[in-house]
C-alpha cells in the first residue's frame, strides 16, 4: 500500500460553489429584537402538535419530547381517529406520560383536523403522507409556528412551488423549519462531506446512489371501504399521496448526491416499470427505477431504487472524483489506485433522527433560525424529476420539472371528496407506460 490510512481533520468547510442553500441545517442569524415568536421562547414551555399519527409521526413525537425538558405534547391530528389512539399509546409506552397532555377534546380526526391541532401549539410535527405536506406547511407558517416536517415535501411540482413560496415566508418570519433528511444531521455524512469539500477526492465526476430492498407494507382493500379510505389506508401505492418510492424513500440518497456535489441536476433520463409488484393493491407505482441525473459541471449520478424481494439489497451513496472516491456506507475514501486512505472510525455516533430534533429545539431556545426547506423542496423536485423521466422515457430538464402543470394532489377537505385516481371496472389502476405517458 503506497499511502498509509490516515485520519484527517478539517476545521472549516468550503462554501458550495453554486447553491448556498444546500448547507446542512443552514443557520440564519436572528437578531434578538426581531418580531418573531423566537423571542418569547427562552424559558417558555413549548407546546407540540403532531399532525400525522403513523409510525414515523409517533417516532418523531418521541424524539421531540426528548429534545427539550420544557415541552409538552398537547394535540394530535390524523385523518383516522384509530391512528391517533394507537400513536398516543405507542408514545406513552416509549417514554411514559411525562410531558404528554393530550386531552380527548384535542384529538382531532378528519381532513381539516390539522388546523385545529396547529392552532394549539408552538412547534408542529408534520408526518402525514407527503401529498398533504404543502397544505399543512402553508397553514403552519401562516400561523407563525416552528416546524419539523418529514420528507418528501410534496408529490408534484405544483406542491413544490407552494412549499418554496411558503419557505420564503418562513424566513421572513424567522421561523425554524427542519426537514427529515436526517443524513444532514448524521456525523459520518457531515465528516465525509467536509473531506470532500476540502478536496480529498478532487472534483466529483460521477457517482451511484441506491435504495434497493424488498419493499414495504401493503394494506389490502377491506369490505365497505370507500375508495378514498382505501387509498388513504394504502397510501404508499398512490402517487397523489406518496409520489412513488423513488420519491418517498430514494429521496434520501438523491438528496445526498445534490448535497455532496453542491448543486441540483440540470436534467434526467431513465427507465423503470412494474416487473413483480403488480397486483391490484399495488396501485399505480413502479417497483424499480433507474435514472441518470446530469449536473451542470458534467457529473453524472446513476440512481437506482428497487422494491423486489430476493434481489441485491443496498442503501448507499458512492462518488468518484478526479483524485479518488468515497463510499459512504463503508466510510472509506480511496485514491485513484483504489487504496484506502481514510476509514471512518467505528464508534457510536448520535442518532441523527434525534439530533435533528435536538438542533430544532436548541435553535428555537437560542433565537436562531434553521432553514431546511428550500433544499428539501429542491431535492423533492429532483426525485420527482427522476419519476417523470422513468414514467415517460423522455429526457426532462430540472426547469421543465419545476414548471410542470401536472397536479397529482388536490386539497382533500372531506370524506365526501373523490380521490384523483380511480380503478377500472376490474379494480386495476392506470399504470404509467414509458413511450406513451407524456410529460405535462
Amino acid at each position: 500500500m503506497k499511502n498509509k490510512i490516515k485520519n484527517l481533520h478539517y476545521g472549516s468547510r468550503r462554501s458550495f460553489v453554486k447553491k448556498s442553500t444546500l448547507a446542512s441545517a443552514a443557520l440564519i442569524s436572528a437578531p434578538m429584537f426581531a418580531e418573531s415568536i423566537v423571542n418569547t421562547s427562552v424559558g417558555k414551555k413549548l407546546k407540540i402538535a403532531l399532525v400525522g399519527c403513523g409510525g414515523r409521526g409517533s417516532g418523531a413525537a418521541v424524539q421531540a419530547l426528548r429534545a427539550d425538558d420544557n415541552v409538552e405534547l398537547v394535540a394530535m391530528a390524523d385523518a383516522f381517529r384509530d391512528r391517533i389512539d394507537k400513536s398516543l399509546k405507542a408514545i406513552q409506552e416509549e417514554i411514559g406520560t411525562k410531558n404528554i397532555n393530550v386531552k380527548e377534546k384535542n384529538k382531532f380526526a378528519g381532513f381539516n383536523a390539522y388546523k385545529k391541532a396547529i392552532d394549539m401549539a408552538d412547534v408542529i410535527i408534520l408526518t402525514t403522507p407527503p401529498g398533504f405536506r404543502p397544505y399543512h406547511f402553508q397553514y403552519a407558517i401562516s400561523q407563525d409556528k416552528h416546524v419539523f416536517m418529514e420528507k418528501p415535501l410534496a408529490t408534484d411540482s405544483v406542491g413544490v412551488r407552494k412549499v418554496l413560496k411558503t419557505a420564503k415566508l418562513a424566513k421572513e418570519k424567522k421561523l425554524n423549519v427542519v426537514v427529515g433528511l436526517q443524513r444532514h444531521y448524521e456525523t459520518k455524512y457531515i465528516e465525509l462531506k467536509k473531506m470532500v469539500d476540502n478536496g480529498e477526492i478532487g472534483k466529483i465526476r460521477g457517482g451511484q446512489v441506491y435504495w434497493n430492498g424488498a419493499g414495504v407494507w401493503v394494506n389490502k382493500r377491506k369490505a365497505n371501504q370507500s375508495e378514498l379510505e382505501y387509498q388513504m389506508r394504502n397510501w404508499y401505492y398512490f402517487n397523489w399521496l406518496c409520489g412513488d418510492h423513488i420519491l418517498e424513500q430514494h429521496i434520501h440518497n438523491i438528496d445526498v448526491a445534490n448535497w455532496f456535489i453542491g448543486d441540483y441536476p440540470i436534467s434526467a433520463q431513465g427507465m423503470g416499470g412494474r416487473q413483480v409488484r403488480n397486483g391490484k393493491d399495488h396501485g399505480e407505482i413502479f417497483d424499480h427505477h433507474f435514472v441518470e441525473f446530469t449536473y451542470s459541471n458534467g457529473a453524472v449520478i446513476s440512481s437506482q431504487c428497487r422494491h423486489i424481494p430476493g434481489c441485491m439489497s443496498r442503501i448507499d451513496e458512492v462518488f468518484q472524483g478526479s483524485k479518488g472516491a468515497v463510499e459512504i456506507g463503508k466510510g472509506i475514501i480511496t485514491n485513484l489506485e483504489g487504496e484506502a486512505i481514510y476509514r471512518y472510525p467505528r464508534r457510536k455516533d448520535p442518532n441523527p433522527y434525534q439530533v435533528e430534533h435536538d438542533r430544532l429545539f436548541a435553535s428555537i431556545r437560542n433565537g436562531d433560525v434553521i432553514s431546511d426547506t428550500e433544499n428539501g423542496a429542491k431535492s423533492t423536485l429532483t426525485a420527482i424529476l427522476g419519476r417523470m423521466a422513468t414514467y415517460t422515457g423522455e429526457k426532462i430538464s430540472f426547469n421543465q420539472a419545476l414548471n410542470s402543470k401536472l397536479q397529482l394532489a388536490p386539497e382533500i377537505i372531506s370524506w365526501d371528496n373523490t380521490p384523483p385516481v380511480k380503478p377500472d371496472k376490474n379494480g386495476n389502476y392506470l399504470i404509467p407506460t414509458p413511450g406513451k405517458t407524456k410529460f405535462i
